[in-house]
């Protein structure tokens, strides 16, 4: 059964880059047949999907993120990664990795995923 753990820092100041890690244990890695999302909630907001990443390595972003965002992964680490670029409070969320059989654009429905990460709260302030 697969598993995901995010991690990353807790605070980050504006203008900063966010380094984001998810591992993946209980299959084989990011070279197993999925497709490896981040998904974030904003406080008081609803779910926001920010990209994927597939197991050929090819990746999709939300239009509204993709010039800030870059999803890798880490074969070594057993890990699929997030960047996002020059952040600001409205970054401030809790990020979650999730993990699909199928590529699911778009998608925040928890029960779409076959795994889905604790989260990591992000919080952006000087």
């Amino acid at each position: 059964q697969v598993q995901l753990q995010e991690s990353g820092p807790g605070l980050v100041k504006p203008s900063q880059t966010l380094f984001l890690a998810c591992t993946v244990s209980g299959a084989s890695g990011p070279t197993a047949f999925y497709y490896w999302a981040w998904i974030r909630q904003p406080p008081g907001k609803g779910l926001e999907w920010m990209g994927v990443i597939s197991y050929t390595g090819s990746t999709y972003y939300s239009p509204s993120l993709k010039s800030r965002t870059s999803i890798s992964r880490d074969r070594s680490k057993n890990q699929f990664t997030l960047q996002l670029l020059s952040v600001t409070p409205e970054d401030t969320a809790v990020y979650y990795c999730a993990a699909s059989k199928t590529l699911i654009l778009g998608e925040t429905d928890k029960n779409q995923y076959d795994c889905w990460g604790q989260g990591n709260q992000v919080t952006v302030t000087s």
